[in-house]
């Protein structure tokens, strides 16, 4: 095969890449692409263009916590909106000691309907 063959690049990418997919074929836990990491970055990119109209420190502090409790919620699967309306409804009754309750991880667990 020529070396410019699609097939001679496609063994050369690989032979290229071998390392990586050996730790790929023998680690079950490493994902195959890198999706999950750049949907994350692209929301702190895009949260973070969307931040410079915040209007103020407090605002911006509000903004970056509620970003990473709907990140969070999006992470263990919890509808956010439910979430939130539930939390922002409990939470000035919930006493310190009990917060890590709102957690959103603890808050599933808690809030896990009969059928799931």
């Amino acid at each position: 095969m020529l070396p410019k063959h699609p097939m001679a690049e496609a063994v050369n990418y690989t032979l290229n890449q071998w390392n990586d997919l050996n730790v790929f074929v023998g680690d079950g836990a490493v994902p195959i692409d890198n999706n999950v990491s750049e949907r994350d970055v692209k929301r702190i990119v895009l949260n973070r263009k969307n931040s410079l109209f915040v209007g103020n420190k407090r605002g911006g502090r509000t903004a970056a916590i509620l970003s990473s409790l709907t990140s969070t919620c999006g992470r263990h699967g919890v509808d956010p909106q439910r979430y939130l309306t539930q939390l922002l409804t409990n939470l000035p009754a919930t006493p310190v000691s009990r917060l890590s309750e709102w957690l959103p991880d603890e808050w599933k667990l808690q809030n896990r309907s009969p059928s799931g």
